[in-house]
């Protein structure tokens, strides 16, 4: 963990700014896949072979850090298989074959590593041991249609989901269903072999069939909830789409007697992130009060919420307060500009806030990426107000990235191999501090 200074000069921008990012170092190093993998989590060394195979924009790093685990525990056997990850966030593997591909939209690339990794699987035995290394991103870089349906079907309503401001629960349960490969058809393929999933969580609530939509995991929904789903945001169905949706039955049950010898292990999530943030923080000095990890809602609308919140609490409070929160935003696209979600809660609450003094405001994707864009996310402060930019014309024109860029308030940190989702941090200075 990163060493923070013992509090940032509140009367000094630039050392609260910096402050606030080194706070996110913390938080994003506390979920590193290098820092997840202890021996007592490893499985056995099965008699026969052990089969690595994953998906997600950790799946690299993942993997990486599971081979030299694995070795380190001596495990002499090596290992066969495959992850695959977004493109520019892979990682050096001596035995596993890292593929990269297309995220948030899948491509052709995302569809073959989808059939290699089928066909690792297949043939298994008792004996023989998968390892399924799942962290988000995985729906779109895994992405296998179910038969009869196409790529550029999935591609069209994929991309009419991520527009529509659906949240991601019911994103990936059009995904499962739309999928030869996900809700637990992977793990089908595997079996009688044994599957052990290691997981990073970047789902509201962590639930485990939800990150990257379940591949080895058993699906609780239901193909028609996905087609009300569909139906609901007036998303247009492919006559394929809507019969396979009314007549599909290929999903394993849950109940399943495959799945009993099968284990799953949560590595890291979101709490872990805003704890390590919260032990830096609270070592520093400063009170700090955690909204939850497992936020969701439209991006601009929670961001104006928490400013309003901020600026109730500073009438309160006589020392610094940080307030912290995760999960995950959603952001209805009726512009053509440019901005993830993180970027577009930035500009609700810039919003909101309208250079009010005392208020400083982080907020990045855990990834590296904020969306589709090339920034982790962006911050700014009361010294960013600037009368000559309109917040609310950009916001019309979902185009956040093109304001923070503006004001010279980008964060860029590369792809982190890892992926908990947002990382949001409000620093509240009392009047009069």
């Amino acid at each position: 963990m990163r060493v923070l200074p013992e509090k940032p000069d509140v009367k000094d921008p630039a050392s609260v700014s910096g402050w606030l990012k080194q706070l996110a170092d913390v938080a994003v190093s506390a979920v590193h896949p290098d820092t997840l993998f202890s021996p007592d989590q490893l499985p056995a060394r099965p008699p026969g072979r052990t089969v690595v195979i994953g998906a997600g924009k950790g799946a690299a790093a993942m993997a990486a850090a599971f081979e030299r685990a694995w070795e380190a525990a001596g495990n002499d056997a090596g290992l066969t298989g495959l992850v695959v990850t977004r493109y520019g966030h892979g990682a050096d593997c001596r035995h596993i074959q890292v593929l990269e591909a297309s995220h948030p939209m899948p491509d052709e690339l995302g569809e073959k590593a989808a059939r290699q990794m089928l066909e690792a699987v297949r043939d298994l035995g008792e004996d023989d041991l998968v390892v399924a290394l799942v962290s988000g991103g995985g729906s779109a870089l895994m992405t296998l249609p179910a038969e009869g349906l196409t790529l550029p079907q999935k591609q069209a309503i994929n991309r009419a989901l991520l527009r529509c401001g659906a949240p991601i629960r019911e994103i990936n349960t059009v995904r499962r269903h739309l999928s030869a490969i996900k809700g637990g058809r992977l793990v089908v393929a595997a079996h009688p072999a044994k599957v052990v999933t290691y997981l990073i969580s970047d789902v509201p609530g962590d639930d485990p069939t939800l990150i990257a939509s379940g591949p080895t995991l058993p699906d609780n929904t239901q193909p028609r909830d996905a087609l009300e789903i569909l139906e609901r945001y007036g998303i247009e169905i492919p006559d394929e789409v809507r019969q396979h949706l009314i007549s599909d039955d290929s999903a394993p049950a849950p109940d399943s007697p495959g799945f009993a010898r099968d284990e799953t292990i949560m590595l890291a999530k979101a709490s872990d992130a805003l704890d390590a943030a919260t032990e830096a923080a609270r070592g520093a000095g400063l009170d700090v009060r955690v909204l939850g990890d497992n936020l969701e809602g439209e991006s601009r609308e929670l961001g104006a919420s928490h400013v309003a919140m901020a600026l109730e609490l500073q009438q309160q409070i006589d020392k610094p307060l940080l307030i912290l929160s995760g999960g995950e935003t959603s952001v209805t696209v009726l512009g053509e500009g440019r901005g993830g979600r993180n970027a577009e809660y930035l500009l609700g609450a810039y919003t909101a806030l309208k250079g009010a003094p005392g208020v400083h405001v982080l907020a990045i994707d855990t990834d590296g990426i904020d969306g589709s864009e090339d920034n982790a996310g962006a911050s700014f402060g009361p010294e960013d107000w600037s009368s000559s930019l309109s917040p609310e014309q950009y916001l019309a024109r979902n185009d956040a990235y093109g304001f923070f860029e503006q004001l010279d308030r980008l964060i860029f940190t590369g792809p982190t191999r890892t992926n908990v989702n947002d990382f949001r941090a409000i620093l509240v200075l009392p009047r009069n501090p």
